[in-house]
């Protein structure tokens, strides 16, 4: 499991107006772990950028070769519009979740998943350094209501479960630090090595149980089934590896009794796919 593909449609019809095309630089390339790393994007034209949620997705488009900047389109018709440029042209686009995001900076942080030059999105993070030019796909501040984001559980949650990848940690570690006090998770993370465990800080009651599959098979549906699970009315979100995710997806309506309509669930690549990751 050592890569990932965007396997969610493109964007809907109404999501299109609520999304803008931004322009952002390199400010810094952080590793955090040994197979992650953070880099934090900035510039005037992210003034108008906004999030609505812990797990928002944007898109990322990346400069081809010989380019020094990503060929951006805009309006309402960019989608079509995008289809239309050049092969040599048209910038590489990949989903990705709004880490972090500073508004009185300027500033966003996005998470990227190394795995070499396996995918674009990893092979140009490899190379990434300050100044270099990216373009973003992300909600507009001056558009209501924001779209792109799930995590939205119902008032009167009892306990929260969070499970997924290396791919769904960024929006997994949002949301385990947004959780206010008095709240209750289990969460369950799967990454590549046991170095790649990362610090996750929550005024809330979380328990995480971490993983590392070794790129070998997954063990997250295994760790959630055997897991002593709180009672009452839960929220669960889950992503990462489509099979995976299906099945645990399957075993906590069938097996838990987890409401339909409290469960979030994506895939977020899936094997045999195109390597790239979220």
């Amino acid at each position: 499991m050592s890569a990932s593909t965007d396997t969610r449609p493109e964007p809907r019809a109404e999501e299109v107006l609520p999304y803008v095309h931004f322009r952002a630089r390199v400010r810094e390339v952080r590793r955090l772990t040994p197979n992650m790393a953070r880099v934090t994007l900035g510039g005037p034209d992210l003034a108008g950028l906004t999030s609505g949620g812990k797990d928002q997705r944007i898109k990322l488009f990346f400069p081809r070769a010989g380019q020094d900047r990503p060929v951006l389109t805009s309006g309402p018709s960019w989608y079509q519009d995008y289809l239309a440029q050049p092969d040599d042209v048209r910038p590489v686009m990949r989903t990705y979740t709004l880490r972090d995001h500073r508004p009185e900076r300027n500033e966003v942080d996005v998470d990227f998943v190394l795995h070499g030059d396996s995918g674009p999105a990893s092979s140009w993070v490899a190379r990434a350094k300050q100044g270099d030019h990216i373009g973003l796909l992300a909600p507009n501040a001056l558009h209501t209501p924001i779209v792109g984001y799930e995590y939205a559980p119902a008032p009167g949650t009892d306990w929260h479960l969070l499970a997924g990848d290396e791919t769904a940690l960024p929006a997994i570690g949002g949301i385990v630090e947004s959780l206010p006090p008095g709240a209750v998770a289990k969460v369950f993370v799967e990454v590549p090595d046991e170095a790649d465990r990362q610090e996750l800080h929550s005024a809330a009651d979380v328990e995480i149980t971490w993983l590392a599959h070794g790129h070998g098979p997954s063990r997250l549906l295994e760790a959630v089934r055997a897991a002593t699970l709180p009672t009452g009315q839960a929220y669960a979100w889950i992503a990462g590896e489509c099979g995976v995710v299906k099945h645990l997806r399957r075993h906590l309506l069938r097996e838990r009794g987890v409401a339909k309509d409290a469960l979030y669930f994506a895939g977020y690549w899936r094997h045999g796919a195109d390597h790239d990751n979220l």
